[in-house]
């Protein structure tokens, strides 16, 4: 049963996959169809009124006739190269329209002489002997060298391997009729080869910039090397022997292989899985072609490249084919079945190519892999970068989405804070009302009470006088402490020096003021009006009991700043040369009329978050106040 039930789930995956799989794989045989249709319409056609097939060829001393287009027996022949040797018919009456000879295609390079004078020499032009460029060649011929009749025309073919000499047929006549022809076939495999190059140059920048700005995507670089790889096979021409310049020509023949292997790792970083270890082999064939190529001659590494190089090419692309068939099955997407459909198209130029090397196709020899494989690249580098700006665009219009959120969340956040601080004015306001109803009740609601009890009781005016007074002088500093003092506690002790003064005038006693720093007392912004009358009655009870209980002829009042290592603080100190009163254990004793006053003080400070020290003895009582260095918000502090 388990077993049953292990199956079960598998059948549904491989129907998946087969339904997946057929239709793309159709899909691709259909590709293949088209293309080698199309390869066979885009075949250039050439002035057959004017072919010469029949030629008698010279080859390792021997003579032969052949028939055009013919591939050589030797791979190797430079000093004794084959010879062909033709005739074709000239008459006056077409002299004056001008004749050429044109060569469609040949490999590795050609000399052609007409009645025994050189006309054209290929070797002159590096790009014209490379056998992936299909090069065309047309020379016109001088009307001195043309008789009338018969004409000789010899074709020396230079062939340097890997492959055998090939060379097409080859046309003569007048050049109105065989230039349409050459621009046609230099139009398809020169012109648009570079067309390709100097975009997929333009291409491998892009991707490189692309990778230097995302590092955690090495596709980007893999494409940008492989396309800068085949830029350099496009436009460094390669060496025309016997110029001896073996280490360039191992880096062209190195860099297919290399090329191809880079591929094969962008496709796999491309869909998103990891390159595996034993990949790096796939990179062995090219690095041992560039390195015989440094240490051996220039034949071995033609000959590696013939054996290495051409069939790692094949077989990265088959690899390339698997995987983005693989990737079709799993993601379903518009690039994998894109880039599969490119390297189909590659894989059938390919195998055409192969058939032309082994010499099963023996009536041309045009290789197309070249031509598509680079097609392909740009095809994959356009398609990144138009998916990279597609991203850009996204992320801007993420971008624009996440800007008008944020606004419309500062707008929320900006009439939140002002309906919070709406209600915190309200909160402080009510707080504010609450505290001067509570200053009002304690302090002149209670001496309004003294002054009618007094009264009632039929007291001396002097006594309700005094009492009035004291009525009057609480009243004055709950509105002095309305007074906004932007946190300058010093315009409040003015005032509260000039009540002072007058409340001791009376008793003469005087009052000492000192500041003995010159700030005076630090500014304190979050000073709010409570602090002040705390401190201003703390500073009055001190003045009071002086002049109630201390018998003292002299007050001195003297405000410092301190720095105490973390900060200044202000410090009030109220000294008075008084009988003073007895301590014990920081209680008084002795003093019942000061006990009272003594604790209001000390809670009151609290309530500021400030210290009180006290000290008493027979020279006087000295009331230190310690201010905060940030007066606290709430007036509970001290309970």
């Amino acid at each position: 049963m388990s077993e049953i039930a292990a199956k079960a789930p598998t059948r549904p995956r491989r129907r998946l996959i087969v339904s997946r799989l057929v239709p793309y794989l159709l899909l691709q045989a259909l590709i293949v169809i088209a293309t080698i249709l199309g390869l066979r319409l885009l075949q250039p056609s050439d002035p057959d009124d004017f072919a010469i097939s029949g030629f008698s060829l010279r080859e390792d001393g021997a003579s032969r006739p052949v028939i055009l287009p013919h591939f050589t027996s030797s791979r190797y022949s430079l000093a004794d190269p084959p010879l062909y040797t033709g005739a074709f018919t000239f008459r006056r009456d077409d002299a004056a329209a001008g004749w050429s000879v044109f060569l469609p295609r040949f490999s590795n390079a050609v000399e052609v002489a007409v009645n025994g004078v050189v006309v054209l020499d290929s070797r002159r032009d590096a790009n014209a002997n490379r056998p992936d460029r299909n090069t065309p060649q047309i020379a016109l011929i001088p009307a001195s060298l043309l008789r009338d009749g018969s004409n000789e025309i010899t074709v020396r073919l230079f062939v340097w391997g890997p492959l055998k000499g090939f060379l097409d047929t080859v046309y003569v006549g007048p050049d109105a009729a065989l230039r349409p022809a050459f621009e046609t076939r230099t139009l398809l495999f020169v012109t648009l080869q570079v067309v390709f190059s100097a975009w997929q140059s333009i291409l491998a920048v892009i991707l490189a910039i692309m990778w230097l700005m995302r590092r955690h995507e090495p596709v980007y670089g893999v494409l940008a090397v492989a396309m800068v790889l085949g830029v350099v096979q496009a436009f460094v021409p390669p060496p025309v022997p016997p110029a001896l310049t073996p280490r360039l020509a191992a880096v062209l023949l190195a860099s297919a292989p290399t090329e191809s292997a880079l591929i094969v790792m962008f496709g796999v970083l491309f869909f998103g899985w990891r390159w595996p270890r034993y990949g790096t082999l796939l990179f062995a064939p090219g690095l041992i072609i560039f390195v015989v190529g440094l240490i051996a001659g220039p034949p071995l590494p033609r000959i590696l490249f013939l054996v290495l190089g051409i069939p790692t090419v094949g077989i990265s692309l088959f690899l390339m084919a698997c995987v983005t068939a693989t990737a079709v099955v799993r993601r379903q997407d518009a690039a994998s079945f894109t880039i599969g459909c490119a390297v189909t198209i590659v894989l059938t130029c390919w195998v055409h190519d192969m058939l032309s090397v082994f010499e099963i196709v023996t009536n041309e020899r045009i290789f197309v892999s070249r031509l598509s494989y680079s097609a392909m690249l740009v095809a994959i580098g356009a398609g990144l970068t138009w998916r990279f700006a597609r991203a850009l665009n996204q992320v801007d219009s993420f971008a624009g989405q996440l800007v008008t959120r944020v606004r419309e969340a500062e707008e929320r956040l900006k009439a939140s804070f002002a309906r919070e601080e709406e209600r915190a004015r309200a909160a402080a306001l009510a707080n504010e009302r609450t505290r001067l109803m509570r200053d009002l009740h304690d302090g002149l609601g209670g001496q309004l009470v003294s002054i009618v009890a007094l009264s009632e009781r039929g007291q001396e005016g002097a006594t309700i006088t005094d009492a009035a007074r004291a009525a009057l002088k609480d009243l004055r500093l709950v509105i002095d402490s309305m007074d906004d003092i932007g946190g300058d506690l010093m315009l409040a002790l003015g005032s509260w020096r000039e009540r002072a003064t007058a409340q001791l005038r009376p008793h003469d006693i005087a009052l000492d003021w000192r500041v003995a720093t010159p700030q005076g007392l630090p500014l304190h912004p979050e000073l709010r009006p409570w602090h002040v009358i705390q401190i201003v009655r703390i500073l009055d009870e001190a003045v009071t009991n002086a002049v109630k209980h201390a018998q003292a002829r002299n007050i001195a009042v003297t405000i410092e700043t301190l720095d105490g290592g973390q900060g200044p603080y202000g410090v009030i100190s109220v000294s008075d040369d008084g009988c003073g009163f007895a301590q014990t254990g920081g209680e008084t004793a002795g003093a019942s009329q000061t006990a009272p006053g003594l604790r209001n003080m000390r809670s009151r400070a609290a309530r500021c978050g400030a210290a009180l020290d006290l000290g008493s003895d027979a020279s006087g009582t000295r009331v230190r106040l310690q201010l905060p260095q940030i007066f606290p918000d709430s007036d509970a502090a001290g309970g």
